[in-house]
């Protein structure tokens, strides 16, 4: 499982890569959406976190960017990290492309299900994570 973290918080992506050690998982990192195309540009993930509240380019104005792909990796699977609280985020965040949205302070179950919730619908059914 190699999963990229577009996160501008440094504390924020070692939590979530200690997380992901404990199943095995890789972590890339990128600091802000911009690194994060390069990322995606040269590597292959099976899954994209994004936080919404970066500099130079918000979460949602990156996933309309990643869905307007013209290849295959518009379908990449991506949860938005999130610690805004807004009433209509979640509905904004899935109307922008993004597969789920988790918020901060992210427990580390919630994270193994969402993404095992996306890569299973994704393979028919097949859990992977």
């Amino acid at each position: 499982m190699n999963v990229l973290f577009v996160e501008d918080d440094a504390m924020n992506r070692r939590v979530v890569r200690d997380m992901l050690d404990v199943a095995g998982a890789t972590m890339v990192e990128a600091d802000r959406a911009e690194e994060g195309f390069r990322r995606i540009d040269e590597e292959d993930f099976d899954v994209v976190l994004v936080d919404l509240r970066m500099p130079g380019m918000d979460g949602l104005e990156a996933i309309g960017r990643i869905r307007a792909r013209p290849d295959a990796k518009r379908n990449l699977p991506l949860i938005v990290v999130t610690a805004d609280t807004a009433p209509d985020l979640r509905d904004r965040c899935l109307a922008a492309g993004a597969d789920e949205v988790l918020f901060k302070p992210v427990a580390m179950d919630a994270l193994f299900d969402a993404i095992g919730r996306i890569l299973a619908s994704k393979s028919d059914g097949a859990m992977l994570f």
